[in-house]
């Protein structure tokens, strides 16, 4: 893992110190609430119904087990005894008290973590597939690249008041995990024909009210020229992007205007005046920071272990949550294994109480090399378990309420806090959640479906990712009362898509009689083995639609 230098240490405490004096003035009456606001969404707090919520950075989704023990003890000590995390690798405390901001930026700073840049017009938290460096079909580890672009834009005062939030995501094996193509700048790293590393360069994704794909901008740029083209983008977006109205000022917007031809001219000619500048990248530079990056000491393990098939055929839960749960590891006798923090109905997504935090850090030390990941579906990954030690490992976390096998399966959903906490959601979309687990809580149907991608969001600011869920819920407000409309089609990934609407929308309670069925559709339509959506890309809408809005018997035929 990546430490902190002596540059980051500095830049750390000089901000928690900062921020103390602004805090203090703001509890004497010195600062208004309007003189707080933007100085408070620097530092990742938010004033939300109930409380303030302080959303903490996991740059590219790392953590080491220590970080994760101090994020246990602000639930414990700060908040109600859980976090949230979300789907930008980032956690959330939902019930903190404003005097006591400044002890837990100083506790966070401490353990190498911060706030900073969580909220605000600004470039946001890096991010990254939560199995970077370890994947089997990763072609170059991009947590190097990803730790260049966190200092690159860490406070850089040319880019911390852009027209609107700043979201970039980089991956660089064969399958996306980290929603590249909704992102402002989305980086896909691939090895050259000469085997240098180079980069596509996607532009102009987001999701929200106007739902838009990245295109691709640039294609095989040279790594040293990543902080020059980037910094040449954000700087025709500073200058173009709409400041009049905050709901057209996403780079989305300015380069859907201009066209992806004349936005990359603009680029270009920007890019020639500071491409051979002081932010090109040197070997040496790269070396400095990739060690932070080298793999730890991994043991020469067979591929196979005997141990392990026994328990696989003598125990059929485990080979469930091992077919669900664990990803192919390059290195052999290695796996990586997803925590899910979606055991139902008991529990909302992405939610994760202090025990199981620490729980979760100690087997980490215990079974891997002391690090966790945080996946863009919030649930977390232990990267590095030896598969001689995985039913263990799975009896411990079964303990605390994390094994649930369903992992990429329907009850896997991704879910925004919604109108419980949020100021912006139109609607609750956590009952909705809870009520989707509860029927559908049959893991042997869930696993008869095969994969299938669910996401909720409680508003069109969709926090929720529902455009690019292959079912995706959006709440709506309707005169007072809640509605939630429901999309299909949606993927992420290299195939990215956008999701459809279907027809109407559905009151709360509706929607759990509605998913099943559209569910009964793709069952009666499927072919062998097909998934839910390419069977929806094959067949197109219409037969969903039917089986979803079943016509309703005339008066007349009825008599």
């Amino acid at each position: 893992m990546y430490k902190y230098d002596e540059y980051d240490h500095a830049l750390v405490q000089a901000r928690v110190a900062q921020f103390r004096d602004q805090v203090a003035r703001r509890l004497s009456g010195e600062l208004s609430e309007e003189e707080f606001l933007p100085l408070r969404l620097q530092n990742g707090l938010y004033l939300q119904k109930h409380a303030y919520m302080l959303r903490v950075a996991i740059p590219y989704g790392t953590l080491s087990s220590q970080q994760l023990r101090t994020l246990a003890r602000i639930a414990e000590q700060f908040d109600r005894g859980y976090g949230h995390f979300s789907t930008r690798q980032n956690i959330q405390f939902n019930w903190i008290e404003l005097e006591q901001v400044p002890d837990i930026l100083q506790l966070l700073a401490d353990n190498e973590m911060h706030a900073i840049q969580t909220s605000g017009n600004c470039v946001r938290n890096i991010t990254t597939e939560a199995y970077a460096g370890v994947a089997a079909d990763e072609l170059i580890d991009p947590r190097p690249l990803a730790e260049i672009l966190r200092q690159w834009s860490t406070v850089n005062p040319e880019f911390l008041f852009l027209p609107r939030k700043f979201k970039i995501a980089i991956s660089s094996s064969e399958q996306d995990r980290a929603a590249v193509r909704s992102h402002d700048i989305g980086l896909y790293l691939y090895p050259g024909d000469g085997g240098e590393k180079r980069l596509r360069v996607m532009v102009g994704g987001g999701l929200g009210r106007t739902p838009i794909l990245n295109q691709t901008l640039r294609e095989d740029l040279p790594w040293q020229h990543l902080l020059t083209y980037v910094e040449a983008v954000l700087r025709v977006y500073n200058r173009h992007g709409r400041r009049d109205n905050k709901y057209k000022a996403r780079i989305k917007i300015l380069v859907k205007a201009l066209g992806i031809e004349a936005f990359a001219r603009e680029v270009e000619q920007e890019w020639e005046q500071i491409r051979d500048g002081a932010a090109e990248l040197t070997m040496a530079e790269y070396h400095r920071v990739a060690k932070g990056f080298q793999p730890p000491a991994y043991e020469g393990l067979s591929a196979i272990d005997p141990e392990y098939g026994a328990w696989l055929a003598r125990d059929p839960a485990f080979a469930t949550w091992v077919q669900n749960n664990t990803r192919p590891h390059k290195v052999p006798g290695y796996a990586s294994v997803a925590v899910s923090t979606k055991p139902g109905a008991v529990s909302p997504p992405g939610d994760m109480t202090a025990q199981q935090m620490q729980t979760l850090a100690d087997l980490a030390d215990l079974y891997g090399f002391a690090e966790i990941r945080v996946a863009h579906e919030q649930n977390l990954v232990l990267p590095d378990i030896r598969k001689h030690d995985l039913y263990v490992l799975w009896q411990s976390l079964q303990d605390v309420g994390l094994a649930t096998p369903n992992i990429g399966l329907l009850t896997d959903l991704i879910a925004c806090p919604g109108g419980d906490y949020c100021n912006l959601a139109s609607t609750r979309s956590l009952p909705v959640a809870r009520a989707i687990q509860e029927r559908f809580d049959n893991l042997d149907f869930l696993h008869d479906l095969g994969p299938i991608s669910l996401n909720i969001s409680g508003c069109v600011n969709a926090c929720g990712h529902h455009h690019i869920g292959n079912i995706g819920i959006l709440g709506l407000d309707k005169n007072g009362e809640e509605y939630f409309q429901i999309t299909i089609g949606g993927a992420q990934g290299k195939d990215s898509a956008l999701g459809r609407v279907i027809g109407r929308a559905f009151q709360a309670e509706e929607v759990p009689d509605a998913i099943e069925r559209l569910l009964t559709t793709y069952l009666e339509y499927r072919e062998a083995d097909e998934h839910f959506v390419h069977c929806i890309q094959r067949l197109g809408l219409a037969p969903f639609k039917e089986g979803v809005y079943p016509q309703q018997p005339s008066v007349e035929a009825s008599a």
